[in-house]
């Protein structure tokens, strides 16, 4: 009886027949190729994709070998239609293909798991070729070696690895040959059988790219029509750090763990911002929180306690609902790129859910124009508090970011005030940019540091004498420094007649002996008894926190002495105002100008 086995489209693109039919199949066997086979072929073939070429070349080597070793090979069964054709990633070609195996009682031989379990459910006899093993090595894994941070393999050009540390490496030359398009396409076929193995995640796979996180290593293909030859990149980390290796100031530590919760590390490509955010992640489980991480490719080198999302049926926006469901208390977004990235963070931070993004960025202050456009200038503030730039694996800048109501920098006139949002560098306090809108137009004006040190001297210097003068009325004013020539005080209500003069004489001769222009205003009577308080966001309101013997009593709010809303206080020493509320949107924007919020207890129980 002759033996019969039929190839399916896997096997032959596989390259391996030629030589299982010199070593496995006897002579006078018959090889079954099926129509939908070769038709297959030919249509990935007329679309310039190198598996079809591939497999028809495959095919004419079949021939060869077949004639020589005294083997039958025929064309068997029906051309498939466009439909079917259309279908074949749906398995339909490999269901004709079954069919054909059935029929002709051959057995099938195949490379595709798949395809071998279903023709042995349906009673087929069926051959696995066999797979690299699991744990065996990489072929691409030899270019690698302690200090490798990413191998470059094209066909044509001999392999180039980056050697050496983030801001300290060099383009190393690994051979003096060059790679052929078969090596290269053996190495591809290499990764994707093994991705499969060793369940690998492959993030993107559109015609002409694929990249894939195969454990330690992100591995970018690319190809025709993508591009004009087929190059594999081979990423590895190649240093795991903790935050402690970074050296960071007490200062910055203690800001990473009080309750900002808007922070960026920013970056150029290569400078560690993703080694940093494994570091925070790292830290924050160690602090017994909740992270998570939004990654595409997922390849953060995090704790096992951290779970890795990728986008949800396409989207991030689609895994927004699920996040907010698990509850994190901080999540990991690597990296922010496109517009709607930019939405979801915010929306997120803005939820109350604590956010890390990571951002390519040439210099610091790109981070933020980054975001200026993509969401409100008002609500950039409320969205980044921290910005920790990288460059060669080092921290070498740290922003923070705050609103304030002022004029602009090297404006003079009073009625120019408006929201500016201050770019201020962490340790040193002084602005170094302030963003603002003038006209239509959002403008970012760099601040000298000189100016800015020497201002806030002035301002001090001037409030000093200020003071000394108006303590002659009131001994305890509230003095408000609004702009280079106009300062703003409060007195006792007895003492404004005695500030004014008749007339104004007094106070007109108070601003020619100052030199700046004096607004007069009353100090808010206290009400009661001031009492201390913590205030914070929680989901859609303001919560305060107040002091337990407050409870059940009656407080007054107010912002920059001007009365804002009365409010009991709960069983749980809290008060909670909805961010919708008039109150409630006073008082977000009172936090974030960093006006003075104050509250009086007016009666007891």
């Amino acid at each position: 009886m002759t033996d019969k086995y039929v190839l399916d489209t896997s096997v032959i693109i596989e390259g391996k027949i030629p030589d299982i039919l010199r070593d496995r199949i006897s002579a006078n066997s018959q090889i079954i190729i099926p129509i939908a086979v070769l038709d297959e072929l030919q249509a990935q073939a007329s679309t310039n994709r190198p598996q079809g070429i591939e497999g028809l070349l495959q095919i004419k080597k079949i021939r060869d070998v077949c004639k020589t070793s005294k083997i039958n090979l025929e064309f068997v069964g029906t051309r498939p239609t466009i439909e079917e054709i259309r279908l074949a990633k749906h398995g339909r070609i490999d269901a004709i293909i079954k069919d054909v195996a059935l029929a002709n009682d051959a057995t099938l031989i195949t490379c595709d798991y798949i395809q071998h379990l279903v023709s042995e459910a349906h009673g087929i006899k069926s051959m696995l070729l066999s797979s690299p093993k699991e744990d065996s090595e990489l072929r691409f894994e030899k270019y690698f070696d302690n200090d490798t941070m990413s191998i470059h393999l094209k066909e044509g050009t001999s392999p180039f690895a980056k050697r050496g540390v983030p801001g300290n490496w060099k383009v190393v030359q690994l051979e003096n040959g060059k790679l052929s398009s078969q090596e290269v396409d053996e190495i591809t076929k290499e990764i994707l059988e093994q991705s499969r193995l060793k369940k690998g995640l492959r993030e993107i796979n559109k015609e002409g790219a694929t990249v894939i996180q195969l454990g330690k290593y992100r591995i970018a293909i690319t190809k025709e029509p993508f591009s004009e030859a087929q190059e594999i990149t081979v990423v590895r980390p190649i240093a795991k750090l903790t935050l402690e290796d970074y050296g960071l100031s007490e200062k910055l530590l203690a800001r990473l763990t009080s309750n900002v919760e808007g922070i960026i590390i920013a970056g150029p490509p290569g400078s560690g911002k993703s080694t940093l955010a494994s570091s925070l992640a790292e830290f924050y489980v160690m602090q017994n929180k909740i992270v998570k991480t939004f990654e595409s490719p997922r390849d953060l080198q995090v704790p096992k306690e951290v779970t890795q999302y990728g986008p949800l049926e396409g989207s991030f926006e689609n895994a927004v609902d699920i996040l907010l469901l698990v509850r994190p208390d901080y999540t990991i977004f690597d990296e922010i790129r496109r517009y709607r990235d930019f939405q979801v963070f915010s929306d997120m931070k803005l939820a109350g859910v604590g956010m890390i993004g990571v951002i390519h960025a040439s210099k610091p202050l790109d981070a933020v124009q980054r975001f200026i456009g993509r969401i409100e200038l008002g609500m950039i503030p409320q969205i980044l508090d921290t910005i920790i730039f990288m460059d060669a694996g080092t921290v070498k800048k740290v922003y923070e970011i705050s609103l304030t109501v002022k004029v602009p920098y090297k404006m003079i006139e009073a009625d120019l005030a408006r929201p500016v949002v201050e770019v201020k560098d962490f340790l040193t306090g002084l602005t170094e940019y302030e963003i603002y809108t003038y006209g239509e137009e959002n403008v970012i004006v760099p601040v000298e540091p000189t100016d800015e040190a020497n201002k806030n001297k002035i301002y001090k210097l001037a409030e000093s004498k200020i003071r000394d003068v108006i303590r002659r009325f009131d001994p305890n004013p509230e003095i408000s420094i609004l702009s280079d020539n106009k300062v703003r005080i409060k007195v006792q209500k007895d003492v404004i007649p005695r500030i004014i003069g008749k007339g104004g004489t007094t106070v007109n001769e108070l601003e020619d002996m100052l030199g700046i222009k004096i607004d007069v205003e009353m100090k808010t009577p206290t009400l009661g008894k001031e009492i201390f308080f913590e205030i914070s966001e929680s989901g859609n309101g303001v919560v305060i926190k107040l002091e337990e013997e407050t409870i059940g009593n009656k407080v007054n709010l107010y912002i920059d002495d001007e009365f804002v809303c009365a409010n009991q206080v709960g069983k749980k020493s809290r008060i909670k105002i909805d961010k919708r509320s008039e109150s409630g949107r006073r008082l977000l924007n009172a936090i974030i100008a960093g006006q003075k919020i104050r509250i009086f207890q007016i009666d007891n129980v």
